[in-house]
């Protein structure tokens, strides 16, 4: 019953959304020279960073034939790099978004719950335009890309709940406990480093021990990496066991999200 209210009290609420969702990509770029050019340009440093760091300094000898050389290297990294990017962005957004609109929150009729929504949207937006360079970089480079791309299309939902629940729980917490902020930014910097985004799942080193490779199966950001790697990279059906698993998981952490974010917003207006 409670999910079904919320779910209709979030449709009702999708024009103010849409609208928010728009204003908020105005203003990311506003004043900037480049504009709307950064939703581009930033993933491609970023990519350039990380290519020159672990693709060509430190050479690493990945034991998949896929990963010849620092191109192929690039193009791995671009492809779990841009989620990564739409995941942690929202999240640390989410730890503000709530203190910058307090305004809105004050307001008796306003409906808080699409404050997260909009920062998890935003960023999916921006995810979804770095895609064209991900694919641009597949033809320049001559990695073939196969219909099995399509099925990063069910990933992406998957992420979204997932990213949504704990955007919810952060935004939250953040607005009693302002230290939540800086603990998540330290959090979301081990958690990149503990997903597979600059390594395969099967590098040799987290192959030999028991305890990393566990470590890495009980992160759900892992499934959800691997599912664009195979979709995209190596051109096969991610693994449909542990994204269904993935996939029960970012729903129930989304409801308990909500749940949660529901059951404390009154408080909200008294701390902004």
């Amino acid at each position: 019953m409670f999910i079904i209210e919320k779910i209709k009290t979030i449709y009702r609420s999708r024009l103010l959304i849409s609208n928010l969702v728009s204003r908020e990509l105005k203003a990311r770029y506003r004043g900037s020279v480049l504009g709307f050019l950064w939703t581009f340009l930033n993933p491609l440093l970023l990519m350039l960073v990380y290519t020159l760091a672990f693709g060509i300094i430190l050479k690493p000898r990945y034991p998949i034939p896929e990963l010849k050389t620092a191109l192929d290297y690039s193009l791995f990294l671009f492809t779990g790099l841009l989620p990564w990017i739409w995941f942690s962005s929202s999240i640390i957004e989410a730890g503000n978004v709530l203190s910058i609109h307090g305004a809105l929150i004050k307001k008796v009729l306003f409906p808080v719950e699409v404050l997260p929504i909009m920062t998890v949207t935003a960023n999916f937006i921006n995810f979804l335009l770095g895609l064209p360079i991900l694919i641009l970089f597949f033809i320049i480079l001559g990695h073939p890309l196969t219909w099995y791309v399509f099925f990063s299309i069910p990933v992406m939902i998957i992420q979204f709940f997932f990213t949504l629940g704990l955007a919810f729980f952060v935004a939250a917490l953040t607005v009693h406990f302002k230290d939540v902020q800086n603990l998540i930014a330290n959090l979301l910097t081990l958690w990149f480093f503990g997903t597979p985004i600059i390594y395969p799942f099967n590098f040799e080193p987290i192959l030999k021990s028991k305890i990393i490779k566990t470590a890495l199966l009980l992160n759900p950001f892992t499934h959800i990496v691997e599912g664009y790697q195979y979709s995209f990279f190596f051109g096969s059906l991610p693994h449909w066991k542990k994204l269904s698993v993935t996939f029960i998981v970012s729903l129930l952490f989304f409801l308990a999200g909500y749940y949660f974010f529901d059951r404390v917003k009154d408080t909200f207006a008294e701390e902004v």
